[in-house]
């Protein structure tokens, strides 16, 4: 005990540094347990049931995985608080699986509330896809919409291999193991698989427009050729249901939410705070790498505006 205060004395700085920094870490992980708390309640309808405010879910960028747009739509439908969603959507599309499982959550949400599509700019293929499951959408006369199709994109580096004298040696299971080798051209029997499974695929694009704006296959067969459309188009064609922005969109979701107010208070999901580390492999280890999984053959519900200057 006596050289405890000897050092005390002697280094008073370094005793009064280490307390305030266990001050500090004590401060902090008492206010993470409350806000945590606090957020868990508030999800759950114990403060401020019944307010009545509209839930804002953004799908922005190529659409490579769903998990965050998964999980803010699932935190919107248990939260009581949330009378209504709009999904604003600012997208030329992306992976068909990730799309198909936004359109999903989407319609299990609008069971329970309403949900509103809101178009941005651009809402084309996989981002039309993710607003079927809506009950309404809305998209300004020159947003670019539509895209109802399917591509899947193989390279072919065999030429340039070729000539720098690079040469592939593959051992397979069978002979489609390889199918889309950068190496060498696709065979026929290859090229008929691939267009087999688009065909699929694309049956399911149709049909889900068909179920989400209720118009018949063979209209829908019609328009379901890879085209963009302007909003206007896309309104007479019966592919959207009104004009308008974002902010009509939230009016339109609050009178479908019950709501009085035409300008409710809107509810972002919380953002959290920047990490190096979190951008390089995110919550769930993949944050920074998502969109390279694009770069690999995949189908897509894409609309690629590179494709206008081919």
């Amino acid at each position: 005990m006596e050289k405890k205060r000897r050092f005390q004395y002697k280094h008073p700085v370094v005793v009064g540094i280490v307390v305030l920094v266990g001050v500090f870490v004590l401060s902090w992980l008492g206010m993470t347990f409350f806000f945590s708390t606090v957020s868990d309640f508030s999800e759950s309808g114990v403060f401020g049931a019944g307010s009545g405010k509209i839930g804002v879910v953004e799908l922005k960028g190529i659409i490579a995985t769903p998990e965050k747009v998964l999980k803010e739509l699932t935190s919107f439908r248990k939260n009581r608080n949330i009378a209504a969603i709009v999904l604003r959507i600012e997208s030329p599309g992306g992976a068909v699986g990730a799309s198909q499982e936004i359109f999903e959550e989407v319609k299990r949400t609008r069971q329970t509330k309403p949900v509103v599509a809101s178009m941005g700019s651009v809402a084309a293929s996989g981002g039309y896809y993710a607003a079927l499951g809506a009950d309404k959408i809305v998209a300004s006369p020159g947003t670019l919409t539509g895209s109802i199709g399917v591509i899947i994109k193989f390279a072919n580096f065999a030429e340039i291999f070729k000539k720098i004298g690079y040469k592939s040696e593959v051992v397979k299971s069978g002979k489609m193991k390889d199918l889309g080798s950068p190496g060498r051209s696709m065979t026929e029997e290859e090229r008929q698989l691939v267009k087999d499974i688009i065909d699929n695929v694309q049956s399911q694009f149709v049909d889900a427009v068909c179920e989400g704006r209720n118009l018949p296959k063979d209209k829908v067969l019609k328009l379901a050729d890879g085209r963009i459309f302007s909003g206007a188009q896309a309104l007479e064609a019966g592919l959207i249901d009104q004009f308008g922005n974002f902010n009509d969109a939230v009016e339109l979701a609050a009178r479908l939410g019950g709501l009085k107010e035409k300008s409710p208070a809107l509810v972002y999901p919380a953002e959290k705070d920047f990490s190096l580390l979190r951008l390089l492999v995110g919550e769930g280890g993949n944050a920074l790498f998502d969109e390279t999984a694009l770069f690999h053959p995949m189908l897509s519900y894409e609309w690629n505006v590179a494709q206008l200057l081919e």
